[in-house]
């Protein structure tokens, strides 16, 4: 009866005909997307509870007879009440977890070449998804208002306006003016709780969009491989029952594994830095997992290397941390059109039959792995051009190597479905 009055009005069987019956891929890997959207949503569910005790503001108020920002005392309370501190903790690491998986769901696509045509858009609006929730983990990497937190801050700060002929203005409107200044936590809280949720919705619900359009690429076996040459529907179950039976399941056993991060890992004690002051000093700092590239790549840049292009004056901050990643991110972009397919492709392709692509991923991720090992070379106790000879040798062998062997196995195969790199 409930379902017939709302099926009258908003075409519910219409609805429940053309989408719900969609097929879903039973492979594993393909939960990864999964992931990055159940963390998103715990992020917002986690996010709301901490926006109402929040106060986003850095005017100075009364934390236990000490003067402290309103911004860093709002965050000690959220850490004492019950709860509080393993609620701001699953926030955290959702975060963390979420940018993970869409990394690890790219990885997927790029190996499998998922990317072909036609789905080179939903590539784009990937990369889009994993650039913006970056930005989205920075802009909330402030909020606590800490030392450490400003002082970390402050180099993506001094990193913007190192940009050619616009650092200034950059830097002025995405903090407000000079940073620190009483209106940079309350821009970063608007981007953090609006502007980037706005988009990051819009993304997900682009890329959905186009999923349902075009279809997954269904994994090749023995068992659909008349179903490949014949162009038959995708193998798999149904979006529902079936699928969301899984997918709740796998959502709530995915909180359990969060909350069971958030309460014997913690995050950044902001109570042992303290908040900002000109005598506090400068803490030791060490950028979450998905900057240490950018910040390894920064360690390699020697000090000295500055010179002038048409008047805009680069730097090594202009160099590490906007050239790098811009171009970084453009080579990423380019793939679906460097590899390119002439007809549309509906399954993914083996990645030991891709001998370049595979290995230049290969080598591709070990050298952003040697960035990762570059941003510990003070620890390690490397010197800057021994980590680049090291970074060289070992981004060009996991390059050449794979690639050699690849070719030698798909010499020596023989029968079994072919597909075309």
């Amino acid at each position: 009866m409930i379902f017939k009055w709302f099926d009258e009005r908003l075409e519910l069987k219409k609805f429940k005909d053309k989408f719900l019956t969609k097929t879903f891929p039973t492979h594993p890997t393909f939960l990864l997307g999964e992931i990055a959207l159940f963390s998103f949503i715990t992020l917002l569910i986690t996010g709301i509870f901490l926006g109402f005790l929040y106060e986003p503001s850095s005017k100075f108020v009364s934390l236990f007879g000490a003067m402290v920002p309103s911004a860093y005392a709002s965050v000690v309370r959220i850490d004492l009440l019950p709860m509080g501190m393993i609620i701001r903790r699953i926030h955290h690491w959702s975060a963390m977890i979420m940018i993970a998986a869409i990394l690890a769901h790219l990885m997927r696509i790029y190996f499998t070449a998922s990317y072909r045509k036609p789905r080179e858009i939903n590539w784009l609006v990937g990369l889009t998804l994993w650039s913006i929730s970056m930005f989205a983990a920075f802009t909330g990497y402030l909020l606590p208002y800490s030392n450490f937190s400003v002082t970390a801050t402050s180099i993506v700060y001094y990193t913007a306006k190192s940009v050619p002929w616009v650092g200034n203005w950059i830097a002025r409107l995405l903090f407000a003016g000079d940073f620190p200044s009483d209106a940079t936590v309350p821009r970063f809280f608007f981007m953090h709780v609006m502007l980037i949720p706005i988009l990051l919705f819009s993304l997900i619900g682009l890329h959905m969009l186009i999923l349902v359009k075009q279809k997954h690429t269904e994994p090749l076996s023995n068992k659909n491989k008349k179903e490949a040459q014949g162009g038959k529907r995708l193998i798999g179950i149904p979006i529902w029952p079936e699928q969301a039976v899984i997918s709740i399941s796998y959502y709530f056993f995915l909180l359990f594994i969060v909350a069971l991060i958030a309460t014997y890992i913690p995050l950044n004690p902001i109570e042992t830095y303290g908040p900002p002051s000109p005598g506090a000093g400068t803490p030791a700092l060490r950028p979450d997992w998905y900057f240490l590239i950018v910040y390894g790549f920064l360690k390699l840049i020697p000090g000295n290397l500055s010179f002038s292009i048409f008047g805009g004056q680069i730097t090594p901050e202009t160099i590490g941390g906007v050239i790098f990643p811009t171009l970084s991110i453009l080579v990423f972009a380019l793939i679906p059109f460097l590899d390119r397919a002439k007809e549309p492709v509906k399954y993914i392709e083996n990645p030991l039959h891709r001998p370049f692509m595979t290995s230049f991923g290969i080598g591709g991720g070990v050298f952003l792995c040697m960035l990762v090992v570059a941003g510990y070379i003070d620890v390690l106790h490397i010197t800057p051009n021994t980590m680049i000879i090291y970074t060289i040798v070992a981004s060009v062998a996991a390059w050449v190597v794979p690639y050699l062997l690849l070719r030698l196995y798909n010499r020596k195969r023989n029968g079994g479905y072919n597909v075309k790199a």
